[in-house]
């Protein structure tokens, strides 16, 4: 009975674990996904140090593969921008995007870097 339920448990924790991969990849093909098989035309570099970014705002033309580049100069930091599903850090320092709607898109530091973290906030601007 108890090999029964181990195997049950087993084959119940695989199915958990594809269906969990299969979601994380059907989110990043989307189009604000990574677009690993797309050829970037553009990059952009993102810097971070001392509870800032290297600008206060970067610009992105829609429709445009670019790949983003973060960099960090001093400390422990990353950027976070949700709504074009761009997170990044020291492990994770590059992605190929390409944004398919117009607008301001707030980036934030997605690692806590101590008391200037709430404050260190840029832009990524997204033009036609």
């Amino acid at each position: 009975m108890k090999k029964g339920i181990t195997w049950l448990a087993a084959c119940m924790l695989i199915l958990v674990l594809t269906a969990c991969g299969g979601a994380k990849q059907s989110a990043e093909s989307g189009s604000n996904g990574s677009d690993a098989e797309v050829t970037a035309s553009e990059e952009l570099v993102i810097k971070a140090s001392n509870y800032e970014f290297d600008q206060p705002e970067y610009h992105l033309k829609k429709g445009v593969p670019v790949n983003i580049v973060y960099e960090n100069v001093n400390g422990n930091h990353g950027i976070l921008v949700p709504e074009l599903n761009l997170q990044l850090d020291t492990r994770n320092s590059s992605k190929v995007i390409t944004p398919d709607k117009v607008g301001e898109f707030e980036m934030s530091c997605s690692v806590f870097c101590g008391s200037g973290h709430s404050s260190m906030i840029s832009k990524i601007i997204v033009e036609e």
